[in-house]
């Protein structure tokens, strides 16, 4: 018989998972406490804000089955992508009702595709996966993530701040502070133990980082927040491509434009450089 590692990675497509779950306070409650967001209201019977079922339905990895990394070793629903890097590189969630919190929820999962290429980077493997998250037997949430695997790259310098970032008139406007505490947090919320997090030494020394990585999905909760917050409206739809990594040695400066019923979102680096893209959809 062939092993897991023997196989074609196209056999994952197709490949499925279930998971149910109590849409518990304590992770939203939490949530809201590292975003220093006071007074809200993240009880039983209140709808979940967007992007945050991202702290819920999370692998339960035992100690043993993690690699060097941090991450769980390969294999199982995904698939056993042998590259030794890998990202959550970017969504497109479609959200239809927010879940509600104190309720049982129910997540299907499925590998829409895995592609392999070889470029400049080296080889790339890309995986899509679709999440539909249930509760009362109806669809609130429908989401497609990009997860990319790839070779080791070069040092990544640091960047070189600029003495004061250009002003954005008309737009939304929030600088981020990323101290280790809010990493920290958001790494344990999301039981992510992918060390380039947390551990100073591996992200510098093995991985080439200038610094402990800002998580890219902890960047898309703090967008999606920033449209509420000035909006008012629900988020219908909401997209993100990460597109260079942000540390925590500066601060970083988010960006809403809004148009109608349409927000531009950016995260933008110490030296200015726009380091995501997003968009949200109002209704």
């Amino acid at each position: 018989m062939m092993s897991a590692q023997d196989k074609p990675l196209t056999d994952w497509i197709g490949s499925r998972e279930i998971r149910e779950e109590i849409i518990s306070e304590f992770p939203a409650q939490a949530a809201a406490a590292m975003l220093d967001l006071e007074g809200e209201n993240m009880t039983r019977g209140n709808p979940l804000p967007p992007l945050w079922h991202w702290f819920y339905f999370l692998p339960l990895a035992p100690r043993s089955q993690i690699d060097v990394d941090g991450h769980p070793k390969r294999g199982g629903f995904f698939p056993p992508v042998t590259l030794p890097r890998r990202m959550f590189a970017g969504a497109r969630t479609k959200f239809y009702q927010p879940l509600t919190i104190g309720e049982p929820a129910v997540r299907e999962g499925e590998i829409l595709d895995v592609t392999e290429k070889s470029g400049k980077a080296g080889q790339l493997v890309f995986v899509t996966v679709r999440y539909r998250h249930l509760q009362g037997g109806e669809v609130r949430i429908e989401e497609e993530q990009d997860i990319v695997y790839k070779e080791p790259g070069p040092k990544i310098p640091a960047p070189t701040p600029l003495p004061n970032l250009p002003d954005v008139p008309g737009a939304w406007v929030k600088d981020i502070e990323p101290d280790t505490v809010l990493l920290f947090r958001f790494s344990a919320l999301t039981f992510n133990a992918h060390r380039i997090h947390y551990d100073r030494p591996y992200a510098l020394e093995e991985e080439g980082y200038p610094g402990l990585v800002v998580h890219g999905p902890l960047t898309a909760v703090m967008l999606a927040w920033l449209t509420l917050e000035n909006s008012g409206k629900r988020i219908a739809k909401f997209t993100f491509q990460g597109r260079a990594p942000l540390f925590d040695l500066f601060p970083f400066r988010l960006i809403g434009r809004p148009e109608g019923d349409t927000v531009a979102l950016e995260a933008h680096g110490p030296d200015d450089t726009i380091t995501m893209h997003a968009s949200a959809e109002l209704g």
